[in-house]
């Protein structure tokens, strides 16, 4: 089956090119045509993931272009991790175009929508196969046009037009030093596959110094996608999308795949104590500063779309603490509890046609399946023992502490308080109590909504299960087989970490529920309106954006119009203005009519015989 893995993107492609052309004519039918492609691209994924499990890496690679003697391969790879991410994306994938077909019933442009899920799936699977960094590249960028499109979707919105173009523009700043980084990779090694560069890098015939730059680099590139500080501003304001796109790009997707990238290349960024110091910093501090924001905002969507900033520093932090299985492992469960939050998080707003918490309260009765559900979904996610979420975020707690950062697993336990709090938060201002604004006609989802959330919820209790001491470190030995580079397997800490952990999630449940739910006390438990007002608007990040970048750069902008303008266009203007003159003077001497020649050459004798009499003969 690994030979022929390369058959598993065509599936979503084949879905894209068939209802553009086809689109119109099916209608509504359009879900079936994605669903039954991602179906298929699920099996052949689950069938390779299972081939892996006792056969070797399989590579396979044609000539692409040969200039000079440098040759561009194309093909595709299948080792433990993008098999793992295979089966992840496609079963992500399916599941949400399951639940699109209730979700955008009655959408104008619903064939549309499933063109754009067929090519963002595609461009994923694409991108997680690929053997070098060029082709990479390639996919790289054709998830972020996808996302563009995706984000975008309700154009005749003003706030989705801005979004998609924000997401747009700051992952580009990213894919800039992605982009370098794969550049200078190429300069020293000459190649771009991972084969080679790593082991150039082993072999300390890549400078020191170039190792770390490179990796930064390319770190700045995963910071863009997976919407790390300082560029993670595009991802809450992705949330404009439909809600379904908002399950797939922050579930398992485009976010996962700045992670992704930092993992694949994991042996050039472990070669580097400055690099993986510097993806540990930027993860650490990404999620205690994203959970903090999560704490007081007030729309659903957003809520989940901090979190999900958080949980990605949360990867990011333990693969910078040299947790390679650890950040593999929360990508996994992430994955899984995140897609259930927001489906579930799509169907109350389906229900209730708000996005606004404050306006809901009492769900718990009247959404019967959706509620347990999310319940689920906050469970795992806050870490509470035996969900997903507490084994992989135990196992990044322990990546921290033995990787010697123990300021940043301060953070992380931190962050883990907070995560807790607002989820909770979140669950009782949506699901207990009594509704805070009358909303008729609340009814649970069909059953084309529900049935992929329980798959999820599922997912989201038994998947943390593969890589634990209690039931066996499965997941983490097989991922670092036969790598020495990636590091060890399932990492073993002190016990203390683990109470730690736990006591810190359900404190901050308890004080969710002392707070929102049983209301014994005051809301405003942040006293100063200073302090509520700077987590509100998101540390006024957005707005320093907005006068110290935006504005310069518009500046700038109005400068070079000015020069180009009254400069360059006034002088070209000038010269051509001269130009047209004189050719309009010459045109008119050349009239075609004998009298004005003969009159101009008698005028022009009896000048040159008026000077001949007056010199008399002679000029000097």
């Amino acid at each position: 089956m690994m030979e022929n893995a390369w058959i598993i993107p065509l599936f979503p492609l084949l879905s894209f090119l068939f209802l553009l052309l086809f689109g119109k004519r099916l209608k509504e039918s359009s879900a079936y045509v994605g669903m039954i492609t991602t179906l298929a691209s699920l099996v052949y994924s689950l069938l390779v993931l299972f081939e892996r499990f006792s056969s070797p890496t399989f590579k396979a690679e044609a000539v692409w272009l040969t200039i000079g003697d440098v040759q561009l391969t194309a093909g595709f790879e299948v080792n433990q991790l993008n098999a793992l991410m295979l089966f992840i994306v496609s079963l992500v994938s399916f599941l949400v175009h399951t639940y699109s077909k209730g979700y955008m019933h009655g959408d104008e442009r619903f064939p549309v929508f499933y063109a754009y899920l067929g090519l963002f799936t595609f461009a994923m699977l694409g991108l997680v196969l690929s053997p070098n960094l060029l082709q990479t590249y390639f996919f790289w960028e054709l998830v972020g046009v996808g996302s563009f499109l995706l984000i975008g979707f309700y154009f005749y919105k003003e706030e989705a037009k801005a979004a998609a173009k924000k997401a747009f523009i700051m992952t580009r700043i990213g894919d800039v030093g992605l982009l370098i980084g794969m550049i200078l990779l190429f300069w020293q090694v000459g190649s771009f596959e991972y084969d080679q560069i790593f082991a150039a890098v082993a072999a300390g015939e890549v400078a020191q110094g170039i190792v770390t730059l490179t990796a930064i680099l390319i770190f700045i590139g995963a910071v863009g996608k997976s919407g790390q500080f300082p560029l993670h501003t595009w991802l809450p304001d992705a949330m404009e999308g439909p809600t379904p796109v908002s399950a797939l790009i922050h579930a398992a997707t485009m976010v996962a795949a700045g992670v992704y990238l930092v993992a694949s290349l994991f042996p050039l960024f472990h070669a580097s104590e400055t690099a993986l110091m510097t993806v540990a910093v930027i993860g650490g501090f990404t999620a205690i500063f994203a959970a903090s924001i999560g704490l007081v905002q007030k729309d659903i969507k957003r809520v989940l779309a901090y979190s999900t900033v958080s949980q990605l520093g949360y990867m990011m932090l333990a693969l910078g603490s040299a947790g390679y299985v650890a950040g593999v492992f929360h990508l996994m469960t992430h994955a899984f509890f995140k897609a259930l939050l927001f489906l579930a998080a799509g169907s109350v707003i389906h229900a209730v046609h708000t996005q606004d918490i404050e306006e809901m309260g009492g769900l718990w009765k009247k959404l019967r399946v959706t509620g347990p559900l999310f319940l689920i979904g906050t469970l795992a996610i806050s870490g509470v023992p035996l969900f997903s979420g507490f084994f992989s975020k135990d196992e990044i707690l322990v990546a921290a502490w033995e990787g010697g950062h123990p300021i940043l697993f301060l953070l992380a336990v931190v962050a883990a308080f907070f995560t807790a709090f607002y989820m909770f938060r979140l669950f009782f201002m949506v699901f207990t109590g009594q509704p805070r604004k009358e909303i008729k006609n609340v009814h649970e989802s069909p059953s084309l909504m529900t049935l992929p959330m329980i798959v999820l919820g599922v997912l989201a209790v038994v998947a943390g299960y593969v890589n634990t001491p209690w039931f066996g470190t499965f997941l983490g030995d097989w991922l670092v087989e036969g790598n020495e580079a990636l590091g060890h397997g399932h990492m073993e800490g002190p016990a203390w970490i683990m109470l730690v952990a736990t006591l810190v999630s359900l404190a901050g449940i308890f004080l969710a529920y002392l707070i929102y739910g049983k209301r014994s006390i005051s809301r405003d438990w942040l006293g100063a309106p200073t302090l509520y007002n700077i987590l509100y608007n998101k540390y006024y990040i957005d707005e320093f954006y907005k006068v110290s970048i935006v504005y310069i750069t518009k500046g700038i902008s109005l400068f070079l119009q000015f020069i180009e303008t009254f400069l360059v266009e006034g002088l070209v203007k000038l010269v051509t203005g001269i130009v047209q003159s004189l050719g309009r003077l010459g045109s008119k001497l050349q009239s075609g009519q004998v009298q004005t020649y003969s009159a101009v050459a008698f005028v022009g004798l009896a000048i040159l015989v008026v000077i001949y009499a007056v010199t008399g003969g002679y000029l000097k």
